[in-house]
């Protein structure tokens, strides 16, 4: 394959971006003064996959506060966050034996070619494909600085001028690529609001300067995930397989793929996204890309692959069913516990107040009267106990969610079905208690020391 000179694999369509408005200001923490280009808007791909994402139904329906309208069953929101993301994103990228991502730190393996804008338009031709990039990534970088604080953990990327529109990126601050930032080899760079908190904290980090290998680079805009997609994260598992699966639980750092030989020292290989016209197309897709990209490879020992997103979800809704039926075993244990508790506390206390009682029914109370006074009791101290322990976990999971970075989701109907339960449970189990309580004889009730 004839590979195009660097300058000339890099020109892009005029279309794919805004036309900027140059804005001159002065970057921050350097003495440099900078061009930093304002656009209006990013990506016009951006919004058109936004339209795309709402006509074909993906992701969570939100009200105007951008509360879920609608809950997903587990299973169902597992495959939901494994596919696409909302944006039927689909990634095939170099691996190695045992299905490893291909190692380019200590070197670019023989026969493999870099992959140039032609054959990112053959990507683009093939069936169900919308959009596709081309990019190279490094993961669990510890070279991003900004000033003294270090990105750890991170990724880095080295993307072309499709990648933030095919990963259905939208603009939170500032800007994304122009084709001028390719065309002169600006280095500028985009942080999503992970990378965006964890390195400058509440400053904006537009206009900033951050290190990447020694290599000062101008931070022109913050991006997030498309928030046509909600991924709703009901348990541990959950979690992880959906952050693991784009790998930018630390952060993601994005810079123009021109600039990728500047922090490190080579050209290489490149991965590909692409963006199917639905999820079902997704697994298809997947394996015309990764048929493509391996006809240009000699290297026997590496090779293109597609990820199995369906066959992925297929086990995790199979580890979650399994999770899910060892919580209920484990739930139906303590309240079982509880419950006896609860059922020993209410006995003591219709010994305790045996004169009491048999004082009420001297005066004329009735056995249901008596009944439901110590059921009613039983249901408020169920109750109280699980408003408290709600409380208390939702308190705990927040705390925990901010120290280790895992996001929580909270659901409110879950909330009540819990409280209703624990109410459920004193009414049950303080039912013994209460009828003991009613039945008591009034005369011996009254001699009861």
């Amino acid at each position: 394959m004839t590979i195009e000179p660097l300058s000339s694999a890099m020109t892009y369509q005029a279309q794919n971006t805004q036309q900027a408005r140059p804005v001159h200001k002065t970057a921050e923490n350097t003495d440099v003064s900078t061009t930093v280009e304002q656009t209006v808007n990013f990506d016009p791909a951006t919004a058109k996959i936004k339209e795309v994402d709402e006509k074909n139904g993906q992701g969570t329906e939100t009200n105007n506060q951008g509360t879920p309208e609608q809950q997903t069953p587990t299973n169902e929101q597992i495959k939901k966050n494994l596919i696409g993301s909302g944006t039927n994103t689909t990634t095939v990228q170099l691996t190695e034996s045992g299905n490893y991502p291909a190692e380019m730190e200590y070197g670019i393996p023989k026969g493999i070619p870099v992959l140039d804008d032609a054959m990112r338009e053959q990507l683009v031709e093939l069936s169900h494909v919308k959009d596709a990039s081309l990019y190279m990534s490094r993961t669990q970088v510890d070279y991003i600085y900004y000033n003294s604080t270090v990105l750890s953990g991170g990724q880095l990327i080295g993307a072309d001028s499709h990648y933030l529109g095919t990963c259905g990126y939208v603009m939170k601050r500032g800007r994304g690529f122009t084709e001028s930032d390719y065309e002169k080899y600006r280095k500028v760079a985009v942080v999503d609001s992970v990378a965006a908190d964890s390195l400058f904290g509440n400053e904006n980090p537009v206009g900033k300067t951050i290190d990447i290998k020694g290599e000062p680079f101008i931070v022109v805009g913050v991006i997030e995930e498309s928030t046509a997609f909600s991924p709703v994260i009901n348990s541990v598992e959950d979690y992880y397989t959906y952050v693991y699966n784009d790998g930018s639980a630390s952060g993601i750092v994005v810079i123009p793929d021109v600039d990728w030989n500047i922090v490190q020292q080579y050209d290489e290989p490149q991965n590909a996204k692409l963006l199917a016209d639905s999820t079902d197309n997704m697994t298809s897709v997947g394996k015309a890309a990764q048929t493509l990209l391996n006809e240009t490879v000699t290297n026997k020992d590496i090779k293109y692959r597609a990820a199995n997103m369906n066959e992925t979800a297929e086990e995790s809704q199979q580890v979650s069913a399994t999770t899910n039926k060892q919580l209920i075993w484990i739930a139906s244990i303590s309240l079982l516990v509880g419950g006896i508790g609860v059922m020993n506390i209410m006995l003591v206390s219709v010994t305790e107040r045996t004169r009491e009682i048999g004082l009420k029914k001297a005066i004329g109370a009735r056995k249901n009267r008596i009944l439901a006074q110590f059921l009613t009791e039983a249901a408020v101290l169920t109750s109280l106990g699980g408003i408290i322990g709600t409380i208390t976990g939702i308190a705990l999971a927040e705390v925990i969610g901010k120290i280790s970075n895992v996001p929580i989701a909270i659901s409110i109907p879950a909330v009540i079905l819990a409280i209703a339960f624990s109410t459920i449970i004193g009414v049950v189990f303080g039912l013994l208690p209460a009828v003991k309580a009613a039945n008591l004889d009034p005369i011996v009730a009254l001699r009861h020391e």
